[in-house]
This record gives C-alpha cells, structure tokens and sequence, in this order.
C-alpha cells in the first residue's frame, strides 16, 4: 500500500483501455441538452452511466429535478467515511452540446469514441465527460489501493450546463448544508498549453449584449437610394470600430481593470503569470500584436477583459438583394475578470458610444451570462494540489488566475465559500463546441496519474 502503487493502479487502468472502454460507453450516451428529442438520454446518463458506477465506489447517490423547470437533472453523490475528515466537492457536467452529425470528418460521428494517433473523437470526450471520468477512475485506483480515501467526497453532476447551467445556483442555494465542503476540486476547460499542467483557481465571466440599429420598415432600392439614405450596416461597423481598435485594443476603458491601468491587475495574479508563455494551435495563432498593448499574452486572456464580436448580420449574406438594408445587427461578448465590474458595463457603454457619435445605435438583450470568479493563487489548497502533481508528473504545474472561459464557480463560492482548485485535462484546440471534438490521450494519462496522487495525497495519515 502506497503512493506509487496507487498512481501504478490508474496508469495501468489506462494503459490498459479499461478506461477507454468506460469513456466509450459514456460517449455512447447521446446526452445533449440543447436538443429536447434528447431528454430520455440526458437523463439515462446519470441512471444508467454514472449513479451505479458511483455506487460500486460506496457512493450514495440522488438525481434531483433542475428546479427550473425545463432544465437538466442534477446529480448528488457523497463518500462520507468520518465528518471529521476533510471533505472535498468535485463537479462536473454530463450534457453535450449538440452532435451535428453531419459536419464530422468521414469516418467520425458523436456519439463513438474513435481513437486516431494521440486522439479520442467523439462529443464529450473533452467536455466534459472524459474530464469528470478521469476524476471517478483516480478515486477508484485510490480506493482499490488503500481500501478507503481517508477524506470524504461529494459530487455534484449538472445536466444543464451547456445551456448556460441554468437551475445550478438555485439548487446549490437550496442544499447548502448537503454540499458544504473544504474546498472544490474538479476538472473542465483547457490546459494553458497542451503539454503544461495546469491549475487555474476561477474563470473570466461572459457579459453579452447585442448592438441594433433600426433604421427604416424595410430595404430600399440600392440604386435609387444609395448614397443618399443611411445604411445601418455601414454605421453600425463605425460604431463597433469606435470600441476596439483596428488591433483589438479595447478603448471602452471603464470596461477594464483599473480603468485601463495595468496596475489594475492584482500583484499575485501577475506574479503567478509570469513566464507563462501562449502557444499557437492548429486552431488558432497567437498575434502577439493583437489586444492591450504591454500585456503579455497570458495576461490578455488570463488578466484582462477581451470583447468579441460574435457574429453580425445586415440584410441576408445568403440571399442578397439589391437593397440598402433596413437594420443591422451585432452579438457581442465581454470575457471579463473580477477585477471588474459588469454592473457598470452598459452604462460604459452608452456613454462611449453617444460620445463617440452613435446615439441612434441600441444596446439590448444585455446581461451577465456567467460570473466571473477567482480563489487567490497562493490560497493553500491551491498550493498543495500544485505540490502534488508536480510530485506526480515530475514537471511544473503552471497556476493559472482564471481560465480564460466560463465556469459556475461563482456558484459554489457565493453559496458555499469554497476554494476554487480547477485542474483542467483539455487543450484549447479540442474543437469541443464544434465537430470533431477529441480528446488528447497524453493529456488524459497525465490527469489520471496526478489525480490519483492528489486524492492519495489528501487522505495520507488518516
């Protein structure tokens, strides 16, 4: 009985395809959320997948009702060995996106596991289900190791969250004292790069609003009418280059920590980004001129506010007429930190844009649509979970702030106080929301290995 044994205990469950088997079978489950001819497998994941798994680790187990109706299941299981141990909560989500069968790669689908070179295909293999299995099949070679954890665990698996974990919060609220925990420990989201283990202790939040201007019932003749009447799309474009620049420079200042001072970034976030260095992926590059200027890239996506254009629309691209377009329209996101304050976010905005010349242009279906989050980098749970992968893997463990993405953490922070210790297993090329989601295996045998040594870690001595 030991550590190595129990680290030896998950590899070999790996190496084996014992847990490929498993992720397959979990894969197998068309359990996307977005689409409602799905429900019955949505909820068959949690009856038929997980809850007995769990139960053959000593778990007991509940699937709640979301209590918004209309919304996912959620899931509650506890390993309570002694109250008086520490108690660890981990999350995860079990609903997909939706499949779009048609836009994979010949010889890929969805809904089965497809292993080509360092790569699990199929939906969910990243997000999350290969993530939260990862987190079961450590706590399985821990127990199979050493008989019991020596620490207690609770888990809770949403089946919402890919349409914006409705229900979550209220559920959390409402089973506080079921819930309550030392600290969070639990997997989503991609590694800084894909070869660097990562931690990150929050996530930025997504603030999300749409910019319209209306300007006539309907189109006019281009010819008899242009250049003479306005075309929305054009000052609409205007408007939008009046809130970033031609390289991403965000110039809505009050949007930013500090108001645009780098000194808004706090000293413990900059320090833990030092060094860190972004790598591009096949999916995207790095353009070290693109965003805040003196920033580093990590501090760009990890430390300050990015704004995204998401999509815009004037007239119909796929059926154009001969017309200047009545309206147009623009879908927009602000990735903000807790440095900020979304509160103020539209009311930045509206003075921006009448000062800047815009006050015909609306902003509306604004609102947060996750909330950012952070535990402090050097908060101790943190640091002993760094210490022990690090052990584990024998290679640096970059803590991270915040993830660029979003993330419910809040949730369990406002309603739990919880330490946020978010070990992500993905990479930011996975191409989760879209087709040909995979998951690297390299990447998966590490996290399995580092969290059997973390949850051994944490019952040693008891």
């Amino acid at each position: 009985m030991s550590r190595e044994t129990a680290v030896a205990t998950a590899l070999a469950a790996f190496d084996s395809g014992a847990f490929r088997n498993r992720l397959a079978t979990l894969i197998a489950i068309p359990s996307t959320s977005q689409d409602p001819a799905f429900a019955g497998d949505v909820q068959r994941y949690l009856g038929e997948a997980i809850t007995p798994w769990l139960s053959a680790m000593g778990f007991e187990s509940t699937i709640h009702p979301n209590p918004v109706p209309g919304f996912g299941p959620i899931l509650t299981a506890s390993r309570i060995e002694d109250p008086a141990l520490p108690t660890i909560l981990t999350y995860g989500h079990g609903d997909t996106v939706r499949g779009i069968d048609e836009q994979w790669d010949a010889g890929l689908t969805p809904w089965a596991l497809t292993e080509i070179g360092d790569r699990w295909y199929g939906r969910g293999t990243a997000d999350n289900k290969g993530q939260h299995a990862i987190v079961l099949s450590a706590l399985e070679a821990v127990l199979a190791t050493r008989g019991h954890l020596g620490f207690n665990v609770k888990m809770v698996l949403e089946m919402s969250e890919e349409r914006g974990s409705v229900g979550l919060r209220e559920f959390v609220a409402g089973h506080a004292d079921l819930l309550r925990a030392d600290a969070l420990i639990a997997s989503d989201g991609p590694r800084m790069t894909p070869t660097t283990p990562t931690i990150f202790t929050g996530t930025r939040g997504i603030w999300q609003f749409d910019l319209i201007l209306k300007t006539r019932p309907g189109g006019v003749h281009s010819g008899n009418w242009g250049g003479m009447t306005i075309d929305p799309a054009i000052v609409l474009s205007h408007a939008i280059a009046s809130i970033s620049d031609r390289h991403g420079k965000i110039l809505v200042r009050d949007w930013l920590p500090g108001g645009g001072d780098h000194a808004g970034i706090p000293p413990t976030v900059r320090a833990v980004l030092e060094g860190c260095e972004m790598q591009s992926e096949e999916s995207a590059q790095v353009n070290p001129e693109w965003g805040e200027p003196g920033l580093t890239s990590a501090e760009k996506v990890y430390a300050w506010t990015s704004f995204i254009v998401l999509a815009m629309v004037s007239g119909k691209p796929e059926a154009p007429l001969n017309a200047v377009a009545p309206d147009a329209r623009a879908t927009c996101h602000l990735r903000y930190t807790v440095d900020t304050d979304p509160a103020t976010f539209e009311g930045a905005l509206r003075r921006h844009l009448d000062a800047a010349g815009f006050p015909e242009v609306e902003i509306k279906a604004e609102g947060v649509r996750m909330t950012a989050s952070r535990t402090d980098p050097t908060n101790p749970w943190v640091t002993r979970v760094q210490t022990s992968m690090a052990r584990t893997l024998n290679k640096h463990v970059q803590i991270v702030p915040n993830g660029g993405g979003g993330l419910p953490g809040d949730v369990f922070v406002d309603h739990l106080g919880v330490p946020l210790v978010w070990v992500p297993l993905s990479y930011n090329g996975c191409k989760q929301h879209g087709p040909n989601e995979h998951f690297l295996i390299p990447a998966a045998r590490e996290g399995i290995a580092a969290y059997a040594g973390v949850w051994w870690d944490l019952g040693e001595g008891h």
